[in-house]
């Protein structure tokens, strides 16, 4: 008793360390004493004593969290027994302890959510034992206690967040537990739960006037009844694997069952909602909102036509009264609750059609409310900016919707949609004075904001666009003019030169985003006029600044310009557009630029310009070497920029000296700036692409810049052993090259091309990077991009590595990634222990880019890999055991874990298994259970592309499982195959593998959307023949778990399943099962969708639903 005492007051002081103390190295030895702590076998008893004994809430604390992760562990199941006396436990400690810290009580109300979820599926005497919500927790309600109400809604609103979210270990693995629970739950609990949470707000909005806002039970039971609603509603019904959130919500519908229908024909509903918000402080009213954002989305199907429009009244009446109470009612000055009203005007559109907004009462009416609603936000620019979104998705969804409105039903977008435009350009400039004068958050330096704002005024602006139009040119030549009278001051004054630059700056953004809008009109001549007026003024300003580069420049008016450039592209440039649009005609008119060509000229002459002037700004650089890129791919435009005198210098003079941005040395232009190389010679490639043919010279004179960079390079690395050595110098100048070929290797998709870049690379640069990868195997920083650079090398793209009858460059190029991966596989396994946070990083990166480089070489079919053992060449058994020994260190958790290594794995291993499977049936015992691990894993994973990857695997290895079974029966020797009798033993040992397999395939084509039937079907037919016993045994027990009216159904699908199909994998057989696992799929949907005639409900476990769960 008295160790136990001990144990007891030890655990409340480490607790106490933990969460008090500022003592870093104690808190440190407290953590890793309570992870012990957290594993020990006495643990579960230990958490009880400590809620039942302990005086600290830290206590309590840590025996709730530690409950949690017990109960969620998917190695180690609680024995059910224990978990339902937990659940009584915690419900009775909830409602007996009145005095709990918020924080234990949130923890335990976590606890009791996550064992019910858990434990939906358990059953104990026919009883579904975790699945009696409702009346347990309704004692809480019924108690009459405003506290263990608050409890019981709190329990209910923590058990509907828990169903509906996606636990970290479901994240990367199959949904299918998941679903089954929430959809469950959704069709016997949710409803029930809804209606009590309407029910509790119905009682509190008749006692309004009486309610103490101040009192922080009653705030709180309002608080978490309003949030259960929210939970209701926010549910993920259609269990996509999503849930509603804002980053959804251009798309957003709320898929309500049809069950729930009586809820919102009853408009009192609604009004409920409404009224809540009208009658509560701002500190709950935007939970109201909240709900009436939901309900706005509601889906259109859930109403007929007559329903629906009686409901969006409704809606817009509510709306309608909140705008024309805005100054009797100050809710939407709280932040929250502007945000929430913002989004439900955007669902007003988002969910119904333009054409049904017009034929509400009081349309026009609404409408002016809503633009003076937008313009008045519009204004108060620096309030609540992150709102505006929904306000301008709201108009341009309108906007987009006016050619479908019939001209008997006006809309009248033309009469308030030009003053939306107005408020917006306007008050973005009007912002600028401001920002400057008072040093605050510049709007500007938002880019993702801007480049969504600026998509939604690109379509907005383009209503009744003479007026956008005429606005722009004024506002833009009163901004020039003034910028142009101060550059040219003796004394101009910073302030005010940088005010015109931030208003020349949404000028130019905002003219580039209504040129971009034109493809979503049916545009006129006078429409390109109008364009052509904008384009010339931009381009008189560019000229103006460029002329003052020298001596300085404004980043973002160059970023402006940048993202008007590549509109403009889009629209007047390129083999699509016709050239005699009024827009050359009228830079034709002013600037003299008759065609496209001149155009194009602008173009290069802008991005040599920011390549030479800019080599500072990462970001001026990036996008001005992506704008190359795009003008590098299209057919026409690169053949006529290739004639310009501008692109041949840059091809003839790509140097540091020209482009400061490609300088290593220069400490301003360290490592986070090269990664843009890649793109700036993977565009110099295609433009060099275009008439080298098989000019050997001009290929040798383009590299030159390059030949002496690795020239240089190898002098440096030579030195590595001396003191000599400047590492840094070295690193810079190796990451730098790296990137620059892999650009080039990218481009060159021709067989002639890549055969130069090969033979100058090979063999005197190969030992090069070899040797750097020795060197700096650890740092992540030098073997991503060095790996990547070998990985673009051994992709036969286009056919470019067919190699001649007579070459060996196929065996060379090989060797040479064969030894890059023994060279970085051998060293990165010698790293000992890495932090969690930094594995993927230093680790798993560099073996992911092994992974894809090897795949690469396997599959590239330029290499016949016999070979290799006939000439006793190690290079690909060495690359093959070194693919292993990564593997092998990868824990089995993070191939799924991480996407990007688990399409590289699964890649490599369906190349493997379909090219080389006697090198995975000859694997080590401990591998190949490894290798089958994850392809059983790899079956049931999220990424459609791994899923059918691991289909693919699978087929291949049991289809040579069957061969030699097959063979073994007949007698035939097999070892000239080069196969060992070790996997067929492996697989003898544990026939649970295959078998867990065919379940789990079983399980996905039956009861699961399966979207990769066809790649099912290929290993399927193989499993069953390998286990016809246990695919006998699993066919009756699926049988015998159906109700009795269903079962000679199933029985007959089964039947169907295996009609005509012969003991062979024969691609005829092959065929035909593929065909009835077709039918056999449709005709079990059928039956399970089909009504019983004893059916149940509740807690009675149904018979059906055995086979729903058995094997999950």
């Amino acid at each position: 008793m008295m160790s136990e005492e001990t144990d007891l007051i030890q655990l409340e002081t480490l607790c106490k360390q933990l969460y008090e103390t500022s003592d870093t190295q104690i808190r440190t030895q407290a953590e890793k004493a309570l992870v012990n702590f957290a594993n020990s076998p006495s643990c579960l008893i230990k958490c009880q004593q400590l809620l039942q004994r302990g005086s600290s809430p830290y206590a309590q604390l840590l025996a709730a969290t530690t409950l949690t992760k017990l109960v969620s562990r998917s190695n180690v199941t609680l024995p059910l027994n224990e978990r339902i006396d937990i659940r009584n436990y915690v419900l009775n400690y909830l409602a007996t302890r009145q005095k709990l810290s918020n924080f234990v009580s949130q923890a335990l109300v976590q606890l009791f959510a996550r064992i019910t979820k858990l434990g939906w599926f358990d059953v104990k005497k026919d009883v579904y034992v975790f699945r009696n919500v409702i009346s347990d927790v309704g004692k809480f309600v019924q108690s009459g206690s405003t506290a263990h109400v608050m409890l019981g809604v709190q329990l209910l609103s923590q058990l509907v967040c828990e169903v509906n979210t996606v636990s970290e270990s479901e994240v990367n693995r199959s949904l299918t537990k998941h679903r089954k629970i929430a959809s469950s739950f959704r069709d016997t609990q949710l409803f029930e739960i809804f209606q009590l949470a309407c029910t509790l707000l119905r009682d509190a909005a008749g006692n309004i006037k009486s309610l103490n806002f101040n009192d922080e039970i009653q705030h709180g039971l309002l608080s978490h009844t309003l949030k259960l609603a929210q939970n209701c509603l926010t549910f993920d019904f259609d269990f996509i694997g999503t849930t509603t959130d804002e980053s959804s919500d251009d798309f957003c519908n709320v898929q309500i069952p049809t069950s729930w229908r009586s809820a919102f024909l009853d408009s009192n509903t609604l009004e409920l909602f409404f009224d809540m918000y009208g009658n509560l402080p701002p500190s709950l009213s935007s939970m109201a909102l909240c709900c009436l954002v939901q309900l706005a989305s509601v889906r259109r199907s859930l109403f007929n036509n007559v329903e629906r429009a009686k409901y969006l009244n409704s809606l817009v009446t509510g709306v309608k009264g909140i705008l024309t109470n805005l100054h009797v009612c100050k809710g939407l000055s709280e932040p929250s609750n502007y945000h929430e009203f913002c989004r439900l005007l955007a669902r007003l559109k988002s969910n119904y059609h333009l054409v049904e907004l017009v034929k509400v009462e009081q349309y026009a009416e609404i409408l002016k409310l809503i633009a003076e609603f937008t313009v008045n936000s519009l204004q108060m620019w620096q309030f609540a900016p992150n709102s505006v979104h929904y306000l301008l998705s709201l108009w341009q969804r309108m906007v987009a919707s006016m050619p479908y409105v019939k001209a008997s039903e006006p809309h009248l977008l033309e009469t308030y949609t030009p003053e939306v435009t107005k408020a917006y350009i306007t008050s973005r400039l009007d912002s600028v004075h401001v920002v400057i004068r008072e040093s605050m958050e510049d709007p500007l330096e938002d880019q993702g904001l801007i480049q969504q704002q600026l998509d939604q005024i690109s379509t907005i602006g383009r209503c009744e666009y003479e007026k956008t139009c005429a606005l722009l040119v004024r506002l833009f030549d009163e901004s020039a003019q003034r910028y142009q009278e101060l550059t040219g001051s003796p004394t101009p004054s910073s302030v005010d030169i940088a005010v015109q630059e931030g208003r020349l700056t949404w000028l130019v953004y905002i003219i580039g985003a209504v040129i971009g809008g034109r493809v979503s009109f049916a545009s006129t001549d006078e429409h390109d006029a109008m364009d052509g007026e904008l384009v010339c003024r931009v381009l008189q300003l560019m000229n103006l600044t460029d002329a003052r580069l020298p001596h300085g420049g404004c980043e973002k008016l160059d970023i402006a310009m940048l993202s008007f450039f590549e509109q403009f592209r889009k629209i007047y440039v390129g083999d699509q557009v016709q050239k005699t649009s009024k827009v050359y005609r009228r830079l034709s008119e002013v600037l003299g630029i008759n065609d496209e060509a001149m155009v194009l000229s602008v173009f290069i002459g802008k991005i040599v310009t920011n390549l030479k002037y800019w080599g500072r700004s990462e970001q001026i650089i990036t996008k001005t070497l992506q704008l190359l890129s795009d003008l590098s791919v299209g057919y026409n435009s690169v053949r006529r920029l290739v004639k310009l005198e501008a692109v041949q210098f840059i091809l003839s003079n790509h140097t540091s000296e020209h482009f400061p941005f490609l300088g290593s040395v220069n400490a301003s232009n360290l490592i986070t700036n090269t990664r843009c190389r890649t793109t700036f010679y993977t565009a110099l490639g295609r433009l060099l692409m275009v008439d080298l043919g098989e000019d050997e010279e001009r290929f040798e004179q383009f590299m030159i810049p390059l030949t002496s960079a690795f020239d240089s390079l190898g002098n440096l690395l030579s030195r590595a052993s001396s003191s000599m050595f400047r590492e840094d110098e070295a690193k810079r100048a190796l990451i730098g090259l790296v990137r620059d070929l892999r650009g080039v290797a990218f481009a060159f998709n021709t067989k002639v091309s890549y055969m130069m870049l090969f033979d100058w690379i090979y063999p005197n640069y190969m030992p090069i990077l070899i040797r750097a990868i020795e060197i700096w195997y650890h740092d992540p920083t030098v073997t991503a991009p060095v790996l990547k650079l070998m990985a673009e090398l051994a992709q036969n793209r286009s056919q470019r590595l067919m190699f001649d009858v007579s070459s060996p460059n196929g065996i060379l190029l090989f060797r040479e990634i064969s030894k890059m991966i023994v060279a970085f596989g051998s060293r990165i396994l010698t790293i000992g222990d890495i932090p969690k946070e930094q594995v993927y990083r230093v680790k798993l990166k560099g073996i992911s880019v092994c992974f894809n480089m090897l795949k690469a070489a396997l599959c590239g079919n330029y290499v016949n890999f016999g070979v290799f053992r006939l000439d006793g060449d190690s290079a690909l058994d060495d690359a093959l055991q070194t693919f292993i020994k990564m593997l092998i260190s990868i824990p089995q958790t993070d191939v799924l874990d991480y996407p990007k290594l688990s399409q590289t794995y699964y890649g490599l291993l369906e190349c493997l298994a379909q090219d080389h499977i006697n090198f995975i049936s000859n694997l080590e015992p401990q591998v190949f259970l490894y290798v089958m691990t994850t392809i059983s894993e790899g079956l049931t994973a999220l990424d459609t592309m791994v899923c059918t990857g691991c289909c693919a695997i699978l087929d291949n290895i049991i289809t040579h499982l069957f061969k030699r079974l097959t063979s073994k029966r007949k007698k035939i020797n097999s070892s000239a195959s080069g196969d060992s009798e070790t996997f067929l033993r492996i697989l003898e040992l544990h026939p649970e593998i295959l078998q867990q397999m065919l379940s789990t395939v079983l399980n996905i084509i039956m009861f699961e959307d399966c979207r990769n039937q066809w790649s099912m079907s290929r290993p399927l037919l193989g499993l069953i023949l390998l286990n016809e016993d246990y695919f006998n045994k699993l066919r009756d027990s699926i049988i015998s778990s159906q109700p009795a009216d269903k079962q000679q159904t199933m029985a007959s699908c089964f039947e169907s399943l295996m009609d005509s199909i012969e003991r062979s994998l024969l691609t005829k057989n092959r065929d035909r099962f593929t065909q009835n696992l077709s039918v056999f799929r449709r005709d079990v949907s059928d039956s399970l969708k089909a009504p019983t005639n004893n059916g149940s409900h509740g807690n009675q476990v149904p018979t059906s639903s055995v086979s729903l769960d058995m094997m999950s």
